[in-house]
């Protein structure tokens, strides 16, 4: 194997481009959305600036750290805070550092990024066998390689629609995994609001789960709060009235808040948490030609989940083509 082609630019896909383009590989990394990061968003509403993915992330294994050294060497990540205020305002000190992009989550997955070939607004329309070994057909081109990577939550789907067979028991550990969904709101605020510090509550309900101050938090120059609603209030408002969804959110913040709100946007993260995981850090169908499928529903969730999972795929595909 010479080449891969690696669907989405989220942490997995990242980490595993990066660490296949090290072993001398050939990559394209093709990303539907129109920068990288996947969950680890940071867009901006005028001045303001907002996380409104992925908040924060920790580390509990040995190879996580390892990579999350190298981030705080390179100024892309650093500590937030060793705890967050509860739903009650009480901050929780409990030693263990939650750390965050430098210039936003966002700024993480950018520095993964660098001196890959990553293609954006490059969404996968099908995929299929060839004589080369795979090929993605995207909007404006017909990609090829040896290996294929998939890591969106989709990948299923996208399976399935491009006619691909599976063996039996990959399908069945995909057909399992599924995803809470998380509508976040991000508020531009005309004064300072009321989030305690360190600028993170982490209430874990619903219809508010959490509510984070994004200039406390060190990104935004203006009071900008971003607002998490629960995976029962996505689910029942995924596909409801953007000002609907605003004004209810709004009113359940109102403590938080208490000032006026001058802009606000929605956005609507159907893939947001994984459940039903599959016990195995990817799903890998040896071929020919390899596929491997793999992201945060595969090695745990969240940060460390899905940067893991990644780096074990292409692990096993430098593994396998050395064979």
């Amino acid at each position: 194997m010479e080449s891969c082609l690696v669907v989405g630019a989220g942490l997995s896909g990242l980490t595993a481009a990066q660490t296949l383009q090290n072993a001398s590989m050939r990559v394209t990394v093709l990303e539907k959305e129109d920068k990288v990061g996947g969950r680890m968003r940071t867009d901006r509403i005028q001045d303001g600036v907002f996380d409104h993915g992925a908040q924060f992330f920790t580390v509990r294994s040995d190879r996580f750290e390892e990579m999350v050294n190298g981030w705080l060497s390179a100024g892309v990540a650093e500590v937030w805070t060793h705890g967050f205020a509860d739903a009650k305002g009480e901050h929780k000190e409990d030693g263990y550092p939650r750390y965050k992009g430098t210039r936003g989550m966002n700024a993480i997955a950018e520095h993964l990024a660098r001196n890959l070939d990553v293609r954006t607004d490059a969404e996968a329309g099908v995929v299929r066998k060839c004589e080369r070994g795979w090929e993605v057909v995207t909007r404006d081109a017909t990609h090829t390689a040896d290996a294929l990577i998939l890591t969106p939550p989709s990948a299923l789907s996208l399976v399935n629609e491009s006619g691909i067979p599976l063996p039996e028991d990959a399908r069945y550990a995909l057909q399992n995994i599924s995803y809470d969904p998380c509508i976040a709101v991000m508020a531009l605020l005309d004064a300072p609001g009321r989030v305690p510090e360190p600028g993170g509550v982490q209430i874990g309900g619903d219809p508010l789960f959490w509510i984070a101050d994004n200039q406390k938090k060190g990104l935004s120059g203006v009071p900008a709060v971003t607002i998490h609603a629960g995976p029962k209030f996505s689910r029942e408002h995924m596909h409801s009235d953007g000002k609907k969804v605003v004004d209810l959110l709004l009113e359940e913040a109102k403590d938080y808040l208490r000032t006026g709100v001058k802009a606000t946007a929605v956005y609507r993260w159907e893939h947001s948490a994984p459940i039903g995981l599959y016990d195995k850090p990817f799903v890998y169908v040896e071929g020919p030609p390899p596929l491997i499928i793999c992201g945060d529903a595969y090695a745990g969730p969240k940060v460390e989940g899905a940067t893991l999972s990644g780096l074990a795929a292409a692990e096993k595909l430098i593994e396998s083509g050395t064979r």
